[in-house]
């Protein structure tokens, strides 16, 4: 062995300047645990009983490894700690996080795989394995550390330059530098680079690293149809690899598959059902396909994992409470009140988990009115808007907040109310494109969920019978739509199109011409920004022709 190589060997066995957290709700462990880190040298050595603590010395102190429990007892979880510390960037890439713990079950090693610790240790731990293991993960530490010291500065195009040069220097860790060096190129943008890394990979051995790779860079280049077939391979090689199923997930809700994006990631939530985040984006995929027991059950799950989690939100609870909200919806059974009660109870929470949160805890009282009304309780109902309309300056409140309360409005059928709050909504934010088309939707159909999945059944239905030329059969249709959401811009123009088809034939039948100005007439107040406004147009100056 050379000096130098001595040196540096020396040098990697050198635990004396490290600083070290313990993180363990029993003591007996933590002083065991202490005195194996003193027995290999560390220099400096903390110690706390819970997770909550370990965030706070994280905060204000940097460690070279953090030996984190995975079952804390109350309150957070090890998984909870890594999470929330790779979430606030506490955990710089040059340290080690290694969770440590006594169960092994599937369920908790997918969770903990989620946020990528730098090893594991299972308990009991004796002083030979523990070292063994230290001295593993700090001599890569220690080789690879120019590289992460760079990705911690931000220094990306700088991390790229040291993978290329310790590419031919250590062979040992090639794999872990050609993964650093494609994700790095895929963060600053150079996705050529990128997929270069991982076809290269692939076209010698099949890697899952590479292939994911691969899968994101095709996202990231809007080849998505692509995308899901290279994921499609990897999660049949590696039905363990969660990133996988998002991914796939992502690339087939981009194609225009969102049933099969949503199939895949109740896959993925079935086979680790603790990621907060895959829940939450099944629980919006769900909702989206108007899956309202999936997409209850994908909100409940969240709620519940967000309960010591960094990615708790109010929004969550609203989400599951408006869920149930439409399950109770004229339903008077058991299970329908029990869905009632469940939404009440979530909503009621809002305000106490968060109760800095004051516009989610006006949503949260309108969609407690809509449980209410929901369930036949009109005067419930109406006294919790009027506890929002008479307090709160309507100026006020937050663009969201007021369509819940036009929501909420129709509900409690005050339509020309909800129509005049929305209308000057509109009016207050005439270029938020996305608000105005929440308006329009909310214009269209502002009825229960049950009601409108009826409506656009029966549109489907209507327009079937309008292109198979048996336009009586598509008026009626039509005209049964309208009876659940008379304002419906597109099924109003719909049934003149079909009226005017039948004007052709029958050019003196006054009672078309009437119904066709009806349904115009229902659209008066139609706003430009309406994706139907055009055709809305249209056919009015076709209607006047005829008059």
């Amino acid at each position: 062995m050379t000096a130098l190589a001595k040196t540096k060997a020396r040098s990697e066995n050198d635990f004396s300047k490290f600083r070290a957290l313990i993180v363990d709700d029993f003591e007996n462990f933590r002083l065991s645990m202490r005195q194996m880190l003193w027995g290999l040298g560390l220099g400096h050595i903390d110690a706390v009983s819970n997770g909550a603590a370990a965030i706070q010395n994280c905060t204000y102190d940097q460690y070279d490894i953090v030996l984190c429990d995975y079952n804390l007892g109350t309150g957070k979880s090890g998984q909870h700690v890594l999470e929330e510390l790779r979430h606030r960037k506490l955990l710089r890439r040059t340290s080690l996080f290694v969770m440590v713990t006594a169960e092994t079950s599937k369920e908790m090693v997918m969770g903990a795989r989620e946020y990528h610790p730098d090893g594991y240790l299972t308990k009991p731990i004796n002083q030979a394995a523990l070292s063994q293991r230290l001295h593993a993960l700090f001599h890569q530490r220690s080789v690879l550390y120019p590289i992460n010291r760079e990705i911690d500065l931000e220094n990306l195009p700088k991390a790229i330059s040291l993978c290329t040069q310790l590419l031919p220097q250590q062979p040992r860790y090639k794999t872990w530098i050609l993964k650093t060096m494609s994700d790095l190129y895929y963060q600053v943008g150079d996705y050529s680079h990128a997929r270069k890394v991982c076809e290269d990979v692939l076209a010698s051995r099949e890697i899952a690293w590479a292939r994911l790779g691969l899968g994101r860079v095709q996202i990231a280049e809007r080849r998505y149809q692509e995308a899901a077939h290279t994921l499609q391979i990897l999660v049949e090689h590696q039905p363990d690899l969660m990133e996988a199923y998002d991914l796939q997930a992502q690339a087939l809700a981009a194609a225009g598959k969102p049933a099969a994006a949503q199939r895949t990631l109740e896959t993925a939530a079935k086979l680790s059902p603790n990621a907060i985040l895959r829940q939450r984006n099944l629980a919006i995929m769900a909702t989206e396909n108007q899956d309202l027991d999936v997409a209850s059950a994908a909100w409940r799950k969240t709620v519940h994992l967000g309960m010591h989690s960094i990615h708790d939100d109010p929004e969550h609870y609203l989400n599951l409470g408006r869920s149930l909200s439409e399950l109770s919806d004229d339903d008077h059974s058991e299970e329908g009140q029990a869905h009632a009660e469940e939404a009440l109870r979530t909503l009621q929470a809002v305000k106490k988990r968060f109760p800095d949160a004051e516009e989610e805890h006006r949503q949260s009282i309108l969609v407690q009115s809509r449980v209410h009304a929901s369930q036949g309780r009109a005067k419930e109902a109406e006294q919790l808007v009027e506890c929002i309309v008479t307090r709160v300056d309507e100026a006020s409140m937050a663009p969201e907040t007021v369509l819940e309360l036009a929501r909420t409005l129709f509900a409690i059928d005050h339509r020309n109310e909800a129509e005049k709050r929305l209308y000057t909504l509109s009016q207050r934010f005439p270029d938020d494109k996305e608000l105005q088309r929440s308006i329009g939707s909310l214009l269209d159909e502002p009825v229960s969920f049950r009601k409108r999945v009826k409506a656009r059944r029966l549109n489907r239905q209507g327009i079937s019978a309008f292109e198979s030329g048996d336009l009586n059969a598509a008026v009626k249709t039509f005209q049964e739509a309208l009876s659940f959401v008379p304002k419906h811009a597109a099924l109003n123009l719909n049934l003149v199109q079909v009226r005017l088809k039948q004007l052709e034939a029958q050019p003196q039948d006054q009672s078309m011409l009437d119904e066709c100005k009806r349904s115009l007439e229902n659209l008066r107040n139609l706003s430009p920004n309406n994706q139907q406004y055009r055709r809305y147009q249209s056919l009015q100056r076709k209607v006047e022709s005829l008059s």
